[in-house]
């Protein structure tokens, strides 16, 4: 792909439809009519705001990447479309109170074990699972959260709060920022009784703040929601010490990316401290916490530090338990993959990107870094990289 804002209006609507979205398609998910589509692709007359917000909507993105004036992601499949769009729908309909036709709500046992499976669907990238069970969740739990009192009531508040979570990590995953910051507003309303649970929405939160390249406010975050909930390390709750080791995680992954070294290495510290004393990978709410978190979120560091030769060899004595989630995986794959080039270890880093591709091939195409290793592979052989390209179907190079 050229310079995005090179492109006419009509060259970016027919990018983003993509061969998987046919002009029909596009017409129906819009609500225009298909000569409308027709004649914007064509830059036949100018398209009024409301057909550019509608058009918008339909293609999952901004009304500023049809006009060029950012560029976008990588394309979605059909399916991520249409669990997004879904997911954007529930938490909207949910927060405004719209479940008509919900009929009986399902139990609590029920809507927790929904959400749990939300939260396994999200570690697996599995967006399409993870829609459906969200949904059901934040649309049935609500109906039934505003028809109770009492303890059921508070923990209904709980479940809901923990699944708008899954909902904002998903959509922010996929570069959604606004629906991602509707549905951890909506979370934060609910889970004002849990501090566990809001330090771990403030944890999400500096998340979504750096992917929004606000680095210093993702740090700022992180920072103060850890000062409130920082337990007593001679009495340490076991829930405080997850959410405040995360949290630290937060804060160093963030001031890792703005060159802080001897910020984030204080922050990685006090995650190391947290994990020690858990003394065990735990989770809660979604959340994994503990030394495996700790050591492969400490190589992703030192690789955005630029310290490629401490990255492989913190990489060299880390070990990757069997029941690490893929999303989690093959994140700290990418960071190895790009210490790997940098040390010009370039088959290894073919092969670990490859391998990264092949595990998750949807969510791969939403990452920044195998262009970036992409285009470091081709310095040496851009027959390999197109190569690495055709396997993954992810283009790394134009």
């Amino acid at each position: 792909m050229g310079n995005w804002a090179d492109y006419s209006t009509g060259q970016r609507i027919k990018i983003l439809r993509g061969t998987e979205l046919s002009q029909q398609g596009l017409a129906e998910a819009a609500g225009v009519s298909l000569s409308l589509v027709q004649k914007a692709e064509q830059n036949k007359g100018d398209l009024s705001v409301g057909s550019l917000l509608k058009l918008a909507a339909a293609l999952k993105t901004d009304v500023a990447v049809i006009l060029g004036q950012q560029a976008p992601r990588r394309g979605m499949s059909r399916d991520t479309r249409a669990a997004l769009r879904q997911l954007s729908d529930a938490v909207h309909d949910s927060a405004l109170g719209d479940w008509d036709g919900i009929g009986e709500p399902s139990s609590l046992a029920e809507l927790s074990r929904a959400r749990d499976l939300a939260w396994s669907a999200y570690w697996r990238s599995d967006n399409t699972e993870l829609s459906g069970l969200a949904s059901k969740v934040l649309l049935e739990g609500r109906a039934r959260y505003e028809s109770t009192t009492g303890r059921e009531r508070e923990e209904l508040g709980l479940v809901l709060a923990s699944t708008y979570r899954v909902a904002a990590s998903c959509a922010n995953g996929f570069g959604q920022r606004d629906l991602a910051l509707s549905a951890l507003t909506s979370a934060k309303s609910l889970a004002e009784g849990d501090p566990v649970l809001v330090a771990l929405l403030e944890s999400t939160l500096s998340w979504i703040h750096l992917r929004d390249a606000k680095v210093p406010r993702a740090v700022t975050v992180a920072e103060r929601a850890a000062a409130r909930i920082e337990p007593s390390f001679s009495r340490p709750s076991r829930p405080e010490m997850l959410a405040y080791g995360r949290l630290m995680i937060s804060a160093a992954v963030a001031a890792s990316r703005r060159g802080d070294a001897a910020s984030a290495d204080d922050y990685i510290s006090q995650a190391h401290a947290a994990a020690a004393r858990l003394n065990k990978d735990e989770a809660l709410y979604g959340t994994h916490f503990g030394p495996t978190a700790t050591n492969t979120e400490a190589v992703g560091i030192a690789v955005a530090l630029g310290n490629y030769g401490r990255a492989l060899k913190l990489a060299q004595h880390t070990e990757i338990p069997r029941y690490m989630s893929k999303v989690a995986r093959n994140r700290y794959k990418l960071d190895v993959a790009l210490a790997q080039c940098e040390a010009k270890l370039y088959d290894q880093a073919a092969e670990t990107l490859i391998s990264v591709g092949l595990d998750a091939p949807e969510w791969v195409r939403h990452q920044a870094l195998p262009e970036v290793i992409g285009k470091r592979l081709a310095r040496v052989s851009t027959a390999k990289v197109r190569t690495i390209s055709e396997v993954i179907g992810v283009p790394l190079i134009v």
